[in-house]
């Protein structure tokens, strides 16, 4: 069983704001921090997440666990992911559903996987394992993608959801990335959506993306686009109220303007609900 905390909106924690957050408390519901970034160093960065840790609730979201990877699990990464969260006490903790390692090399990236049932079955029991050792239920976070593998035999939301029953892990839905790789592919975004089952959607993440008509870059910079903000209208629709992230990472703009669009998002979905639940007080 999946339990989804009650968080409301939120921001990523990047460098450029640390003074913001070390001094003072933004009116925020929550933050998020990548757990690479934090996970065995002290000085500043720790100073900073435990001050915003002692404000709000942080959620860790992390880059490089390779849980579609055919290597070992890294044994050093997760005894100090599991000092991290012992430390920080995240609502949430969360990674991708990628693979980026081979050959005791890590390519810095989050590669698409195969989807295939024996893959299913090697992730599957890869989060067992990593929740086992970190006694913590993960979030699994759909990529953007800008490539297909020929030998897939599960469409991806289905692949998804399925892990995440048998798991018993939740879902970080990435409605841009939804949006992207729909694109890239030639998808139905709200099929994608509609193929989630609504009890292991922990938390959304929206974003900014770059189109170049023929291809949809994953970026990470700018305010969401149009498109992405109807197919969260969707995702609220269907899933309810769910935290949701403001994703900035290049280019990061003044703490003021990354507020403002999660104020947005909060407001979309305030009106997405308000909508709903007036469709049902009608006669």
């Amino acid at each position: 069983m999946f339990t989804r905390p009650s968080l409301g909106h939120g921001v990523g924690l990047r460098p450029k704001h640390y003074g913001q957050f070390l001094d003072g408390a933004p009116d925020i519901g929550w933050v998020e921090a990548i757990s690479e970034n934090f996970m065995g160093i002290g000085g500043r960065p720790m100073a900073v997440l435990e001050k915003a840790r002692r404000d709000r609730p942080v959620v860790l979201h992390g880059v490089s666990l390779g849980i579609g990877s055919t290597e070992p699990l890294d044994e050093r990464y997760l005894a100090d992911l599991k000092a991290l969260i012992h430390r920080i006490q995240p609502a949430m903790v969360s990674d991708h559903l990628c693979w980026g390692h081979a050959h005791g090399r890590y390519t810095h990236d989050l590669l698409p996987m195969p989807y295939t049932r024996e893959s299913l079955e090697h992730v599957v029991d890869r989060v067992q394992q990593v929740q086992s050792l970190l006694g913590r239920q993960l979030l699994l976070e759909n990529p953007s993608t800008y490539l297909e593998f020929e030998s897939s035999e599960i469409p991806e939301a289905e692949f998804l959801a399925e892990v995440a029953k048998r798991a018993d892990c939740g879902v970080l839905l990435d409605v841009n990335n939804v949006y992207v790789s729909a694109r890239n592919h030639g998808l139905d975004a709200q099929a994608y959506l509609d193929m989630i089952p609504t009890d292991r959607v922990g938390q959304f993440h929206l974003a900014g993306h770059q189109d170049r008509g023929a291809i949809v870059i994953d970026t990470h910079e700018g305010h969401v686009a149009d498109a992405v903000w109807k197919l969260f209208r969707h995702a609220v629709a269907r899933f309810g109220d769910v935290p949701t992230l403001i994703e900035w990472d290049e280019g990061v703009p003044e703490l003021d303007t990354l507020l403002a669009e999660s104020r947005k998002a909060q407001s979309v979905a305030n009106d997405v609900l308000l909508g709903a639940s007036a469709l049902e007080a009608s006669p």
